[in-house]
């Protein structure tokens, strides 16, 4: 068991139909059990919770959080955009902590985001057209197209990943196993995407 609830895995919160909405902390959890809104659930039990002592039973109420839970009715903030937000943070786990101009894994204090068509030519702030690069590369590109640095390339394309892989990739170092599972199997053919021939 954990013994820092602070680190605790996160639970993964599912529609009734399945589809996955979000990352929850195990509090809110316990809270949609106690609403009795939790319609079914997968993967291991991850925390027992215990309650009070019922007056009139004598009973300890207690509540067994699994790791994916699956919740009826409209909840706050459940509408999903189709394409997840752009963040450093998920962007240089899309692409493995991988500059994706010299091959090379750097620590993610030496990466940076790169516009393959800079903002300044026209090119936007989305997934199709960032990629993880290291700080050398992206001085070296600097304000060009790739076209007309003599030697860049991008080693993969960039896209936009669907909900189940943002979600991955946003909590990757803390997933459990079942839940990973379970993810992928709601994953792209694009994820994760195999790099380009030289």
């Amino acid at each position: 068991m954990y013994r820092n609830l602070n680190s605790f895995p996160h639970i993964l919160r599912l529609d009734i139909a399945g589809q996955p909405i979000g990352w929850i902390d195990w509090k809110a959890a316990v809270c949609l059990y106690a609403r009795g809104i939790v319609g079914w659930t997968l993967g291991e039990m991850v925390i027992s919770v215990r309650g009070g002592v019922c007056a009139r039973t004598g009973e300890r109420s207690q509540v067994d959080v699994s790791s994916i839970i699956a919740c009826r009715g409209q909840l706050e903030n459940q509408k999903q955009e189709s394409i997840p937000p752009l963040s450093n943070v998920a962007l240089f786990e899309r692409d493995e902590g991988t500059c994706l101009y010299c091959g090379v894994v750097f620590p993610k204090r030496d990466l940076t985001r790169d516009h393959v068509v800079p903002r300044s030519r026209g090119g936007k702030d989305t997934w199709e057209n960032c990629v993880t690069s290291c700080k050398r590369c992206n001085h070296h590109k600097g304000n060009r197209l790739l076209k007309d640095v003599p030697g860049m390339e991008l080693l993969a394309l960039p896209y936009a990943p669907n909900h189940a892989e943002y979600l991955a990739l946003v909590n990757n170092r803390r997933i459990l196993g079942d839940q990973k599972d379970f993810l992928e199997t709601r994953f792209s053919r694009n994820y994760p995407r195999p790099l380009l021939a030289g």
